[in-house]
This record gives C-alpha cells, sequence and structure tokens, in this order.
C-alpha cells in the first residue's frame, strides 16, 4: 500500500455489533469514518460524475430480451461524460388526500393478491426442464460483512440505530433481513418526513422525482435509522431521524457503492442528512489519529471524541445531523478506511461545489410526529404500519403491497430448489447462483427465504413466475467462513449484510434459449481471455480498501455488557453474568483498570435489577448509572455520559411475535451470550499451525514434557503431526528457526522445547502467527507468584534442585556446572517487576489461551527457613553483582569469592531438604496428563482462541522516550565518583529500587490534552537520541535536566517547559512535582551537579 492513500473518519452513533481490533500498518494513509452502531464496508473508489441514467428496460415477463439484460449488465449505468446530473421535474401525485390515497391502494393490493392466489398451483405446477432460466437483480444490499481482522471494501459514513435501505416504491424498503414490517414502516415515515423538512413545500414533487430517479436508474439508498420507537441500543436518541450510509449502483449485477466525496454530493443535491467526515491525508495526521483513538477509546465520547479529531485531521466535513444534538453524548464508534489519493481533492471538490442545503421545511407544522403517530395507535403492529404509511402520502408511498399480511407473502421452499436448478439467464445470476450453492453445500448459519413479488403479481403467468428472496446470514461466523472461501476462490462474489435478491423463473423457447447461451459464452469468453473482470464484476480495485471499525467502551458497557447480558443474568444468574461480562473484557482487551471499575460497577447493578425486557433496558439502566456517575469523577469517566433520559413506554412501536431489526427470528438473536458454550465458539482451525511454547524457568519440566508429549499415542488428538525443537541442539537463533518450520510445515503442531521468558520473545512469536496464520499457546508452571515475580520462592527452590540433578544436560546447566545458582537467578530476574497477575494477563491477552503445568501440592507445608534464607541471600549477591557488573558472569568480576561460597551453601542447602522438595511436588505423571488434556481441548477447538494481536487501548495517558535504566544508573555512579555533591546526595538512596525505569516526558493527556499526545503518534517505537547534562535535587526529589534531539531531521520537542528525567522522589512525593525543580533552584532551594561533557544516550518513543 503506497503512503499516497488517504485516511477517512466518520462520526458512528449506536448500534450493538460484536468485535475485537484489526492489526494495521500504521504507515499506511487512511480515512475514518465515524460509525455508530454496525460499521458497514463498501467498494473501491471510482471517477463518477452525476449524471442521469437511460432507464433500462425491466426484465417483467418472459417474453422480454434477456440479451438486452446481460448487454445491460456489461455495460453497467455507465453515463456518458456529456451530461450533467439533474433531475428531471417528474410528475407527481397532487390533490389527492391521505384516505382516498389508502382507498385506492386497498383496491390496488386486493387485485395484486387476487392474480396470485386465485392461481394458488402457479408453482407447484412449474417443472425446471431444459428451457427453464431464472434471472435475478440484487433488489437492496449494504455492504458486506466485515471482521476488524480483515477487510477489503469500501465503507461509507455511518450513524447509530437500525440500518433501513430504500430501493423506491416499487423498489421496496428493507431492514436489515426482513421488510414489510414496523421497522420499514418507521424508515419510511422518518425518509418521507426529512424531504418535508428539507423541501418545505416543494417535498411532494421531491419525494415523487426522488423515487423516480432511483428506480429509473436501480440505486439503493443504505440509512442509519435512529429513533427511540424501536427499541434501545447505546442511548435513545433525543430526536427521530436517519443518516445516509450508503449508496449504491445495483445495475444488473455486483452492486457498486458510491465512494465518500459521492456519498456527499447525492445527499446535499436531495437534501438527505450526512454524517462528520474526516479526512487525514498525511502521515503524521493518519498516526495522530490512531494514537487519538487509543487514547480515548475506553473514556470517549461525542464531544472529546470530535474536538480531537478536528485537532488531528486534514480536512473535518461536518455531517447535517449533529450527533450531540441528535443522539447524544454516547458515541459508538469509528470506522476507518482506505481511500484513493484523490480523495482530498475529490471532497476538497465536492464540499466547495455542493455546499450545505437549506431547510426551507423547518419551522413548519409537519404534523404528527413519528412518536405521536406510535402513541395514539398502540392496539397492533398492522394499526402502526397503516398509520405511518397513511401520513407519509402517497406522494412518497403510493403502494403498499409489501406491507400486506406477513403469512400471504410467503412462498414455498420449492422457489430456492428451483432457482438453483434454472439454467442462469446472465452473469450475476450465475454469480448468485454459485453463492447461495456453496453457502447450502457448507452448511453456513443462513437461510433462503422467498416471497411473493407483490409489485409483479400482473405480471405473473403459468411460465414466468416472480419472488423476493432475502438472504439472511444468522451469525458472523457464516460471514466469516465465507471471507475464507473468498480467499480461495477470488471470483466469489462478497457476501452482503441487507441481502434482497429479485428472483424471476421463466420458460424460454429455443430462440431465446440460444440469445441467452451466446450472451453468456461471450462472458465467459472475455473473463477466461484474461480481460479485467471489473467491468463484470462491479467495481474496480475493490479488493485495495481496508477498513476497521473502532468502538468505545462507553458505549459498549451499556449494549454488550448490560443489555446482551440481560438474558444470561435472568436465566444463569449473576455468577454466570460475571463469566460473561469478564470474558468480553478480556477478549476486548479491556486495561487492568477499567475491568476492576467495570466490575465493581456491573457486580453492583446485577445485584438490584428485576427482569426487564432488552428493548426497553435503558429504562433501567440510565437511572442506574447516572446516579452511579455522580459518586466520583472516575465514576463519571467510565460512564461517559447519563441522564435525560427519553420515556419510550408510550410510544415504543408494537413488535408482534418477538421479531427484532434482524429479521423475522421468533426470539433475539445475541450472539455474545451464545459464545458461551464450547459448541459454538470460534476455534483453532485443523488446517492452521499451532506453536506451543514456554515461558519459565530452567527445571520447570519443560524438555520432560515436550518428550512424553511427542511420544503420546494420538498426538494432541489430530491429524497434525507434531515435531519438537530442542533449543539447547538447534544451532543459531532458535526463534527464525522455528518460523521457518511453521512456513514448511504449516499445518504442524510445534512444541518450542526453549525457555521464552520475556515480552521481546513474546512478541516474535506473535509475528511468526501473523505471518504463517499459526496459533500459540504458552504453557507455564503453576504457582502463587509474588507482587513482583510470577513465580514464589518455593517454585524457585524446586526448579534449582531438579536442575542440579541433571547429568549430561545438552545445555551443560546440570550438576557439573559451577554457576548453577546463579544462572538460575538470572533466569528469575527475567520475570522481575511482574506480578503473577500480570504475567497471567499478558500472556492471555497476547495468546488467548494458557496452559498451566501443575507443580506443587496443595497442602504442602511451608519452605523451611533454611532455603528461605539461602534465596534471600542469592538474591541479594544477584543484585550487589549486576549493580556493579551488569551482566558479568559470576566467576569474575568483585564478588567471585562470595559467589563461589553462595553455589556451595545452596547445594549442601538444596541437598539437606532433598526430601521436603521431593514431596511438595505433584507427580510427573499427573503432571504430564493435566497439561496433555488442556492441550487436547485447545487443538480440538474446545478452547476460545481469541486474536493474537495485542493493542493496549484506552491505558494510554501520556507519551514519552523511554532511556534504558541500566545506562542511567552508570552514569549516576560515575557522577557519584567524580562530584562529592552527587555522592553525598545519591549514597543513600535506594536506586536500583526506583530507577527500573526511565523516560523523559513528552505530553500528557491531562495536561496537554488528546491531541498534544496523539502528535508523537508519528514517531511512535522511534530512536531518539537524549542528551543528559545536569543533576537537579533537593532533599524530596531528583532529577536529571535532558535536551532532546531529532527524528529524520525533525526536532523532538517536549511539551513540558523543563525536560527531564525524574530519577527519584521522596515518599508521598508524585514524581511530577520533578517539574519544579528549575523553579526551586532560582530560589536556591535545589542543587545542580552539571555533567560535564554531557552523555548522550538512546531512548525510543512511546506511549504509556
Amino acid at each position: 500500500m503506497s503512503l499516497s492513500r488517504r485516511f477517512l473518519c466518520t462520526l458512528s452513533h449506536s448500534f450493538p455489533h460484536k468485535s475485537t481490533l484489526f492489526p494495521f500498518s500504521r504507515s499506511r494513509y487512511f480515512s475514518t469514518l465515524a460509525m455508530s452502531q454496525k460499521q458497514r464496508r463498501g467498494s473501491g473508489n471510482r471517477e463518477q460524475k452525476w449524471q442521469p441514467k437511460t432507464k433500462p428496460n425491466p426484465v417483467t415477463s418472459a417474453s422480454a430480451s434477456v440479451d438486452e439484460a446481460v448487454t445491460s449488465k456489461l455495460g453497467g449505468l455507465s453515463i456518458s461524460d456529456g451530461q450533467v446530473w439533474k433531475p428531471k421535474s417528474y410528475g407527481t401525485v397532487a390533490g389527492s388526500n391521505a384516505a382516498s390515497a389508502a382507498d385506492v391502494q386497498t383496491e390496488k393490493n386486493n387485485v395484486d393478491l387476487s392474480r396470485i392466489f386465485l392461481k394458488p398451483n402457479l408453482l407447484e405446477n412449474f417443472k425446471v426442464d431444459n428451457s427453464t432460466y431464472s434471472l435475478a437483480q440484487i433488489r437492496a444490499t449494504f455492504y458486506p460483512k466485515f471482521e476488524n481482522e480483515k477487510s477489503d471494501q469500501e465503507v461509507s459514513l455511518k450513524h447509530s440505530g437500525s440500518l433501513f435501505m430504500y430501493a423506491g416504491n416499487e423498489g421496496g424498503a428493507y431492514a436489515k433481513n426482513s421488510f414489510g414490517n414496523i421497522y420499514t414502516a418507521v424508515g419510511v415515515f422518518v425518509l418521507g418526513r426529512m424531504f418535508h423538512e428539507a423541501w418545505g413545500s416543494k417535498a411532494g414533487e421531491k419525494q415523487a422525482q426522488f423515487n423516480d430517479f432511483i428506480e429509473r436508474n436501480r440505486i439503493c439508498i443504505s440509512m442509519e435509522l435512529v429513533t427511540a420507537v424501536l427499541g434501545d441500543h447505546g442511548q435513545r436518541p433525543r430526536e427521530d431521524y436517519a443518516v445516509v450510509t450508503a449508496v449504491t449502483e445495483l445495475g444488473n449485477g455486483k452492486p457498486k457503492f458510491y465512494s465518500t466525496p459521492e456519498v456527499i454530493a447525492f445527499c446535499r443535491k436531495w437534501r438527505l442528512p450526512t454524517n462528520h467526515v474526516w479526512l487525514f491525508s498525511t502521515r503524521k495526521s493518519v498516526t495522530s489519529f490512531f494514537a487519538a483513538y487509543d487514547l480515548l477509546c475506553e473514556e470517549g465520547t461525542a464531544t472529546s471524541v470530535c474536538r480531537a479529531l478536528d485537532e488531528v485531521a486534514d480536512i473535518s466535513a461536518p455531517g447535517s445531523k449533529d450527533h450531540i444534538t441528535v443522539q447524544g453524548e454516547i458515541l459508538e464508534g469509528l470506522v476507518a478506511r482506505i481511500v484513493s489519493h484523490e480523495s482530498s481533492k475529490h471532497m476538497e471538490e465536492v464540499l466547495k461545489d455542493h455546499p450545505p442545503p437549506s431547510a426551507d421545511g423547518a419551522g413548519m407544522d409537519l404534523g404528527p410526529s413519528l412518536r405521536e403517530i406510535c402513541a395514539a395507535n398502540r392496539l397492533d403492529e398492522k394499526q402502526q404500519i397503516k398509520a405511518l404509511l397513511q401520513k407519509v402520502g402517497s406522494s412518497f408511498c403510493p403502494d403498499h403491497s409489501d406491507w400486506c399480511d406477513s403469512h400471504s407473502r410467503n412462498a414455498d421452499r420449492s422457489v430456492l430448489t428451483k432457482f438453483l436448478q434454472a439454467h442462469p439467464a446472465d452473469y450475476s445470476t450465475a454469480k448468485l447462483q454459485e453463492m447461495i450453492r456453496l453457502m447450502k453445500e457448507k452448511r453456513f448459519p443462513a437461510a433462503f427465504k422467498c416471497y411473493h413479488n407483490f409489485h409483479k403479481a400482473e405480471s405473473m403467468s403459468s411460465d414466468n413466475l416472480f419472488y423476493k428472496m432475502v438472504i439472511h446470514v444468522h451469525s458472523d461466523s457464516g460471514f466469516r467462513r465465507y471471507q475464507k472461501e473468498m480467499r480461495h476462490k477470488p471470483g466469489l462474489w462478497p457476501l452482503y449484510r441487507g441481502f434482497f435478491v429479485d428472483v424471476n423463473l421463466f420458460k424460454a423457447n429455443k430462440e431465446r434459449a440460444a440469445g441467452i447461451a451466446k450472451s453468456n459464452n461471450d462472458i465467459v469468453g472475455h473473463v477466461n481471455n484474461g480481460s479485467s473482470t471489473s467491468t463484470i464484476d462491479g467495481l474496480a480495485n475493490e479488493d485495495a480498501n481496508l477498513m476497521i471499525k473502532l468502538k468505545f467502551l462507553t458505549y459498549k458497557l451499556r449494549t454488550f455488557l448490560i443489555r446482551n447480558g440481560l438474558s444470561i443474568l435472568f436465566k444463569d444468574g449473576p455468577a454466570a453474568y460475571r463469566a460473561y461480562y469478564l470474558r468480553q473484557m478480556k477478549i476486548w482487551g479491556t486495561s487492568a483498570g477499567k475491568q476492576r471499575e467495570l466490575s465493581k460497577m456491573l457486580d453492583e447493578w446485577k445485584c438490584g435489577n428485576r427482569q426487564l425486557s432488552s428493548a426497553i433496558y435503558l429504562s433501567e439502566a440510565e437511572p442506574f448509572l447516572e446516579q452511579y456517575a455522580k459518586r466520583s469523577p472516575e465514576n463519571q469517566a467510565l460512564i461517559g455520559s447519563a441522564g435525560n433520559l427519553v420515556k419510550t413506554e408510550d410510544f415504543l412501536a408494537v413488535v408482534e411475535g418477538g421479531m427484532d431489526e434482524e429479521g423475522d427470528l421468533a426470539t433475539e438473536r445475541e450472539e455474545a451470550p451464545a459464545s458461551l458454550s464450547p459448541s459454538v465458539k470460534d476455534t483453532i482451525q485443523k488446517t492452521e499451525g499451532l506453536i506451543v511454547f514456554f515461558p519459565g524457568i530452567p527445571g520447570c519440566a519443560k524438555s520432560a514434557l515436550c518428550k512424553e508429549l511427542l511420544n503420546t499415542p494420538g498426538g494432541l488428538g489430530d491429524d497434525r503431526p507434531v515435531q519438537s525443537l530442542m533449543g539447547d541442539l538447534i544451532k543459531g537463533r532458535y526463534w527464525p528457526k522455528i518460523a521457518d518450520e511453521c512456513r514448511k510445515k504449516p499445518y504442524s503442531i510445534i512444541l518450542a522445547d526453549k525457555n521464552a521468558p520475556n515480552e521481546e520473545v513474546w512478541k516474535q512469536i506473535e509475528n511468526m502467527c501473523h505471518s504463517t496464520r499459526a496459533s500459540a499457546v504458552p504453557v507455564i508452571p503453576d504457582s502463587e507468584g509474588t507482587d513482583s515475580n510470577p513465580f514464589a520462592l518455593d517454585a524457585l527452590a524446586v526448579f534449582m534442585f531438579r536442575v542440579l540433578q541433571r547429568d549430561n544436560h545438552p545445555g551443560n546447566l546440570d550438576k557439573s556446572s559451577p554457576n548453577v545458582g546463579y544462572v538460575m537467578l538470572m533466569f528469575y530476574h527475567l520475570y522481575d517487576g511482574k506480578s503473577r497477575k500480570y504475567f497471567e494477563d499478558e500472556l492471555v491477552e497476547r495468546f488467548g489461551s494458557l496452559v498451566k503445568i501443575p507443580l506443587l501440592e496443595p497442602d504442602r507445608s511451608p519452605l523451611p527457613a533454611s532455603l528461605i534464607s539461602v534465596l534471600e541471600e542469592g538474591l541479594n549477591l544477584y543484585n550487589l553483582h549486576t549493580k556493579r557488573h551488569g551482566r558479568l558472569e559470576s566467576n569474575k568480576g568483585s564478588y567471585v569469592q562470595e559467589w563461589a561460597k553462595w553455589e556451595k551453601k545452596l547445594r549442601d542447602t538444596l541437598s539437606a531438604n532433598a526430601e521436603y522438595l521431593n514431596s511438595i511436588q505433584v507427580p510427573f505423571e499427573f503432571a504430564v496428563q493435566q497439561v496433555s488434556e488442556q492441550l487436547r481441548k485447545i487443538a480440538k477447538g474446545d478452547y476460545t482462541i481469541p486474536s493474537t494481536e495485542k493493542r493496549k487501548l484506552g491505558t494510554v495517558v501520556f507519551a514519552a522516550v523511554d532511556l534504558p535504566a541500566a545506562e542511567i544508573q552508570g552514569l549516576l555512579n560515575k557522577l557519584s565518583g567524580m562530584n562529592s555533591k552527587a555522592e553525598a546526595f545519591l549514597e543513600d538512596k535506594p536506586m536500583d529500587n526506583f530507577l527500573r525505569k526511565a523516560h523523559v516526558t513528552l505530553a500528557h493527556k491531562k495536561s496537554h490534552g488528546v491531541s498534544a499526545v496523539a502528535s508523537y503518534g508519528l514517531y511512535l517505537h522511534r530512536q531518539v537520541p537524549v542528551e543528559l547534562n545536569a543533576l537537579l535535587f533537593t532533599d524530596k526529589m531528583a532529577a536529571l535536566q535532558a535536551q532532546l534531539g531529532s527524528i529524520d531531521d525533525e526536532k523532538i520537542v517536549s511539551k513540558n517547559e523543563w525536560p527531564h528525567v525524574t530519577i527519584w522522589t521522596g515518599e508521598g512525593v508524585p514524581p511530577k512535582e520533578a517539574n519544579t525543580l528549575p523553579q526551586l533552584l532560582s530560589e536556591g532551594k535545589a542543587t545542580v551537579v552539571e555533567i560535564n561533557p554531557p552523555l548522550t544516550v538512546s531512548g525510543t518513543v512511546e506511549f504509556y
């Protein structure tokens, strides 16, 4: 991906959708779309002018030319460059009141239904033979489903609520997986009302023109329908409205999605509402955007997010609907996508040529509102639908046939069978048949529901049948599986969300069949000759697009943790609910601090709650959140915003039969609760490799375990080969060798028989997983650990005891080695500073699973005092040695004799306590059995494997230059020997304990703002020279004065007035107080020791 790509960002409102984050290269240019609930994906960019298109001849009967349909497919709905997009003044229905329109509509519906049901055996008598053809045209669709991990389609702007698609009065109105219900009736009403708000007295005329335009050009408008009458999402909106999220040219083939500038131009021409869009056209602004999200993802609200993006974006195009005004502060997230190099120029032109339209209907009496109509018609769903459609008026909705009785719409399942058996009349139909066959053969979780097409009722005959098909994917796993199939079969068409197809089954005579065959052969020849399929398959360059979705915790805690957990809380109880929300937070990578805060809040929520419907969960949740937020600033930041609850009980839409916006489901489908069952968990695929590695210490029995696992009959329970690579026998660099083996044998299980003790190694393994599509499982010794080390002293004693019982070890670490104790302490210190909880959490967050090796008996007696004493003596000696000599071996330096004495004492003490050390260990056979069972579960797919991607989100507080603490300590030791003031100050300070990490703060979120911290994202992980030229100190604190260098000839400047490295503070003194040292020095209250010549060290820019 070239750096000439751009990044576009649009604001998102609320809409529940499960997610995990995608790894991306921050050196790319992106476009971010702020989204509402579900982020949609789209297609590539095209240079397209806004021009009218010749209305294609609809194929409504067997007598229509299918050749023309194929030709139209190949030619698309291309527009000649000489035309200008200017909608005609099409005629409008005038002089009709709502009642007369309804009468006419009722009569029309009766005629349509009679033509179908007077001949109930049409489908049954329609036999598939060699003259039977099917013609399928996509009628409405939204972007293909995309995951955070990978996406290759363009996406448009997004707000929050329910997906609503409109393809014209005859084309139809659709929800995500259904039509002809309260969701689509509400959508049509809101869309029609927005025309009145925008056009005033011209609304009727413009409505008719709009319908005619999108019908003639086969365009589908997708919107986020945000309303308080259809159930709760993240926050009840203050107004009922819709925001256009996509404009799609359906043509006669693969849909073509408009680019974001084109969507804005289209909407402003028709005065339809758009969303807030930000464009990032430089590398610095792109990296600043991602950094800003990292800073805000756990506390961001609409105000803070919009302010931060306005500050870092190159172009900001406010939407016609302000999120804060119409929705509120709770922001679902952002959608980010790659767009073309020309996007910024195109966007500038569109914003210049298409200024925000006026609202001619502002202040006019538009009649009863959506909420008033729903409140006045609460008898049943049919009554509400009828009232809404009548209020829309005949100019916009003259045909109500889609909303007739749902049972009469249903068609027999044999429609699908006959559709697949019939010859495809064109290339598009063949591709749709290919898609459906694949999904049925692979048993994807999807339904293919067919309905009578009442719009075509008058064209129905015994040899010419018309239906609507809804392709309804029940779960996200279906989309993921289909995307995998697309990687193996690039010619497959995408699986869209909101997928509706018009199906025509007809008979063709020999002449017509010959024409169809010729047209199809021409297309096949065109493809086989290597010609570009962009014309046939629609969008050019659509696979060059990348899109990711980024959600905010303030939204997720409402929808995922509270609303989606209701069924678990009331069905399975508080314990199951707690397990559910802890697992969700773990999957999201929520920071430890926020996990604690949320757990406390959710524990309180679950204890005092009564059973309630998810459609109105905010009636209970919002008052609770409001009161909880008032208790402390921390609670307020956690909740984000609460209060001003909109009461919906009196006007909530009546939804019969438990249907939801996903479609005609009998009960709500909540995928997150279902994930608690192992049978539906995401699993390690048998076609992928598995790396088993050991973050441990010598003596943890990893080699013995690997040997047993390698020799276990049946391996790990599947047919993948198992191999073990022992680190002590591998020449050269070990982990690159493992990576090579993964590439050579991508479907094998590799036992990495080498200690993997630090985050640098873990990162290598993560990279290995990404490059080879393998999964990794860490196997660790079980231990209580301590606050500063994941292994307690009793575990360390056992490890040392085991090592000293070895003979002829390949790595020469056995009883013949003179410095076993020192080596073991060196490994032990590699984990220093990590608590057991941090250690385990870090591994789980990185790799998604964890296997523990049973080590010690739970009812063992305490570690003898003699063992504690010798271990603590060794730890103290190790600290002295490393403080003075660093990594110098123990047989060199100032403490050679002390090491020799301690090594002998260690052996003697371990030998004296041999009986105790043997007694506290679990039997090795038991450890092997337990590890084997855990690994078998993972290999079989009984263990959930979240993404191995790790991004610490929400924990970013400040940007700094990370400095090597050892070099700073060496400088202080040298300075102490050269300057008496420094020596006197430092001699009684425990610098080895305090100075474990060192940094120069660049910017802090609270002091300098989000955008200030985010601006350093461009330099993340880059090295920068830092010159240390003075030591300033008082009796309460000390710091080194720092001067920052440059990266790529650009000076790195700290937002702090005095760049420095805080090296020590007294008890109760916060590190930020070191900022006052220059002022104290000027007042004679601090001491300075110059460092001459200055010391220059190299650090890296990092986020903390």
